[in-house]
């Protein structure tokens, strides 16, 4: 099996239990599984990252604080509002990556992430705040189609900081992935890198905006 279709069916089975772990799973369930994300994320984070001050302060505002920042979303603002945080950084992602592969010329960031362009970035961020006026539209929050689309550039523009970060972290250590948790993915930090810088932005607009 290629590491593609592994991608793939990764994804068909982690899909549907995200959004069922996001939709249908009682609070103590949704605080218990980002426990346990936060505790394979910290030994993912050892394994890049050398002595124990670094380590403790990026486990504390890297990991543990963002994780918590998802379950206060979900309990202030509903699933809804963390789905939709979800699916455009999710959007940003993929766009990134098919306009990138499509347009892409000019590196974004060479020496940390060399396949990153910036076409790639350009069309993150373009999709990135076309789907949160969409969703917008579907899920109204109260912000507005330009307040939507300027959410969606600033969870973009966070998402791509955040996986950066985490390719700076690896290159530093030298390493392809986190780790091997995730068939075809590599560990829980190549997954949520984004959503790690994402949700504190997210989070931040919204309690100054509603």
């Amino acid at each position: 099996m290629n590491s593609a279709t592994t991608r793939v069916l990764s994804a068909l089975v982690l899909i549907p239990l995200l959004v069922a772990l996001i939709w249908w799973a009682p609070e103590r369930l949704f605080q218990s599984v980002i426990a346990v994300a936060a505790i394979v994320a910290l030994i993912e984070l050892s394994r890049l990252v050398t002595g124990w001050p670094v380590r403790i302060v990026l486990m504390v505002i890297y990991i543990v604080a963002p994780l918590n920042v998802l379950a206060l979303i979900r309990a202030g603002y509903g699933p809804t509002t963390l789905t939709m945080l979800i699916a455009i950084v999710i959007v940003s992602d993929s766009a990134q990556y098919y306009t990138g592969r499509a347009f892409g010329s000019r590196k974004l960031a060479p020496v940390i992430s060399p396949k990153k362009t910036v076409e790639g970035a350009i069309g993150g961020l373009i999709f990135a705040a076309v789907a949160a006026v969409i969703f917008g539209r579907i899920w109204p929050i109260g912000l507005g189609d330009v307040g939507m689309g300027l959410t969606g550039l600033a969870i973009a523009v966070a998402g791509m900081a955040g996986d950066l970060f985490e390719s700076a972290l690896k290159r530093r250590a030298r390493v392809k992935d986190s780790g091997h948790l995730i068939p075809g993915h590599g560990g829980i930090l190549d997954r949520i890198d984004s959503w790690l810088f994402a949700a504190p932005v997210f989070w931040l607009i919204l309690k100054v905006t509603l």
